[in-house]
């Protein structure tokens, strides 16, 4: 599995990335998660409809908060045709938890905690953590990523303007 030392940071300190971000026009690699309810879910199974996926370190932190909220509320305005899913290593629980206690009900959530399958992937694991770096990929209805995002410095929010246009030429 390749490494990518410095392509992330974390207030400032350098951190090594695990495998290849997705190249756009590439179809996406698949990957298992865990849902809330601790079914498997697959990134796959939000084929035919365009995508936001979102990686994000952990739920119950201020950034990853606000970004998800951010999310829930724009959700509204895409349409039908638009799915958002936040991922990270958080358990399940805590994430039904967290979207329970927030109002979230227009993303979805899951846990790669388990094998950090779509952290490999998708190129957005952070080896000295465990953790899934601040990342969002716009995936037209076909699977093929139209549209990525990695933020540079973990505790920084995305820019939304970029991605939200992504999802609306697509939809």
């Amino acid at each position: 599995m390749s490494e990518h030392e410095g392509a992330t940071t974390f207030q400032g300190n350098p951190l090594t990335l695990v495998g290849d971000l997705p190249e756009v026009g590439q179809a996406v690699p698949d990957a298992v998660l865990v849902g809330n309810d601790l079914a498997e879910m697959r990134v796959s199974s939000f084929r035919g409809r365009v995508l936001i996926l979102a990686t994000v370190p952990s739920l119950d932190t201020p950034v990853c908060a606000t970004e998800t909220r951010r999310f829930n509320e724009e959700a509204a305005g895409l349409g039908d045709a638009v799915r958002i899913l936040t991922v990270s290593m958080d358990l399940p629980f805590a994430q039904a938890r967290w979207c329970g206690a927030e109002g979230i009900d227009a993303v979805t959530t899951a846990s790669d905690h388990r094998d950090a399958a779509l952290g490999e992937g998708w190129g957005v694991l952070i080896k000295e953590l465990r953790l899934l770096a601040r990342a969002v990929f716009v995936v037209d209805a076909d699977g093929v990523l139209r549209y990525r995002q990695l933020v540079t410095e973990v505790t920084e929010e995305p820019d939304y303007t970029p991605v939200l246009a992504a999802a609306r030429d697509l939809a």
